[in-house]
Order: C-alpha cells, then sequence, then structure tokens
C-alpha cells in the first residue's frame, strides 16, 4: 500500500470516502443489522484475498491471549454500525455524523478511568464546549422533531460503541492493524449472523439492481479497502497528524449532506457542529508536537 500511495494521501482518501457513506447507505432496503453483517462479510472477503496477494499471515499463536478482547471489539463495531445506520434513517447525514464524533469526546473522559490518567484544564474545557454543541445539535434552541432526536440518540449510541472499540484496541498490543481489522469484521459477523437470522432475516432476494450497487461499494470500497488504507496509512504518520486529517470525515459528510441530498442544518445545529468539531480537534493537538 504505501509504495501505491503516499500515507498522508492514503488518510486523506479514506477519510474522504467515509465521509460520503450516509447517502450509499439510504438507497440499500435492508434494516440496519443485515446492512452491517453484508458490510462486515464483504470487506472481510476482501481483506482475505489482499493477506493472501501481500503473502501477510496471522500469527495467532503469538495473539491468542488477545482474542477476547479482539472479539470484544468486534462485536462493539458491528453495533456500532448498525446504531449509525439507524440515525441515518431518523435524522440527516450531517447530524447523524457530527453526533457520532462526539466519540472522541467520550474516549477522553473514559480514559483517566481506565488508564489512571490525570484530566487538565484543556481537557475539561473541550469536554464542556463539546457537550455545548451537542445540546445546540439536539436542536433545544430549535427542535427539530422527535425524529431528529431519535437520529441523534442513535448517532450518540454509535459514538459510544466507536469509543469502546477505540478502548478496546488500546489494550490490543500484538496485533497489527490489518490483522486487527480482519479478526474484528470475523467477530462482528458472528455475532451480527445470529441476530439478522432472529430479527429481519436474509431479505437480499428482493433487492433491486440500485440497492446490489450501493451494497457493493458499502461492502468493497467504504468497508474493505478504504479500512486497508486508513489502517497502512497510520502505520506512518504521526499520531497527532493522523487524528487531525481525520476531521475531513464529518466535513466531507455534511458537505454531501447540503450539496447532495438537499439537507438542511439550522444555525444553532452549524455553531453546534462547530463547537463539537473544533474542541474535540483543538484536544488531539498537543503544543508540545507541532505538525510540520
Amino acid at each position: 500500500m504505501k509504495k501505491i500511495m503516499n500515507p498522508r494521501l492514503m488518510l486523506i482518501a479514506s477519510m474522504a470516502i467515509f465521509g460520503t457513506l450516509g447517502p450509499f447507505v439510504r438507497n440499500i432496503p435492508v434494516s440496519s443489522g443485515e446492512l452491517a453483517l453484508y458490510r462486515a462479510l464483504l470487506a472481510a472477503i476482501l481483506l482475505v484475498f489482499f493477506l493472501i496477494v501481500t503473502g501477510q499471515k496471522i500469527p495467532l499463536k503469538k495473539i491468542k491471549r488477545e482474542v477476547p478482547l479482539l472479539l470484544a471489539s468486534g462485536i462493539a463495531m458491528g453495533i456500532n454500525w448498525i446504531l449509525l445506520f439507524e440515525a441515518y434513517k431518523y435524522t440527516t447525514v450531517s447530524v447523524a455524523t457530527l453526533s457520532y464524533y462526539f466519540a472522541p469526546v467520550i474516549v477522553t473522559v473514559v480514559c483517566p478511568i481506565l488508564f489512571k490518567e490525570k484530566l487538565t484544564v484543556k481537557q475539561i474545557v473541550c469536554f464542556i464546549m463539546s457537550t455545548v454543541g451537542l445540546v445546540m445539535i439536539t436542536g433545544v434552541a430549535d427542535s427539530g422533531g422527535e425524529s431528529n432526536v431519535k437520529g441523534i440518540m442513535f448517532g450518540l449510541g454509535a459514538a459510544f460503541f466507536y469509543a469502546s472499540v477505540v478502548l478496546f484496541n488500546k489494550f490490543i498490543r500484538n496485533v497489527d492493524g490489518i490483522h486487527r481489522t480482519f479478526l474484528q469484521f470475523i467477530a462482528a459477523i458472528l455475532v451480527l449472523l445470529p441476530y439478522v437470522i432472529f430479527t429481519s432475516g436474509i431479505t437480499l432476494g428482493g433487492m433491486n439492481t440500485k440497492g446490489w450497487v450501493n451494497l457493493l461499494i458499502v461492502g468493497l470500497i467504504h468497508t474493505g479497502i478504504t479500512y486497508c488504507m486508513y489502517f497502512s496509512s497510520l502505520k506512518e504518520l504521526p499520531g497527532q497528524k493522523a487524528a487531525i486529517l481525520s476531521y475531513i470525515d464529518p466535513l466531507v459528510a455534511v458537505v454531501i449532506s447540503v450539496t447532495v441530498l438537499g439537507e438542511t442544518m439550522t444555525l444553532w445545529q452549524i455553531i453546534g457542529g462547530a463547537l463539537i468539531l473544533g474542541f474535540t480537534l483543538w484536544n488531539e493537538i498537543s503544543p508540545k508536537n507541532k505538525i510540520k
């Protein structure tokens, strides 16, 4: 991967692709659980080919102690997808994405508890201001209706489980990025398959050509290829630079929501979104390690 494209360009491209997920998801007429299952399945198949072509083998003996954490993170990933897809159904793509990007704030608050880290004044300020931004997005000042609030709640639920994936990964030290992602997809499949069978069931037979095309794009491009690009680039980039570039995702999502889907945002939601992205970004920037 790194021979084909510069790591920085790979990360920029992967974040931009992630930001276009919403419109494709809306064109796939299956339940959120079923879509999450197909996304994991298609991506896992693609990663199998990627691992074979690149000659990579998963060191199962070396990572066996971390299998429970991989399973837990994979389950959290699957639930995260289900909730995010539900959020897209009840509110705009931009509001769902901005709610979802509350995840870094959750990580910031939980890390001192799990890793005995001290919260700095800066982190406390970022948490408070991001929370204010979230309140503004929910429409307290300009209510967007019950459906909008329900979508935001699903977005926050997705943020919680995405934060769980991030926290689980902090404990996983002996598994490379691509191997980790593949095993997490497998874990997600194992939990999503029985869930889908006992809830919505398999409904692929009734899907039209448009749905199939969008499903393949979401599974192969948004998940399989883009996750490979994402984790390959993370190996080569400083953490701070990667964190800053990750904000391309919500910015692209907001632009797509407004320009392509024709969705609107109130002034309060725009200000709230700016507060969330601005203060979570500021929280990622360390004055000791300036970006060059």
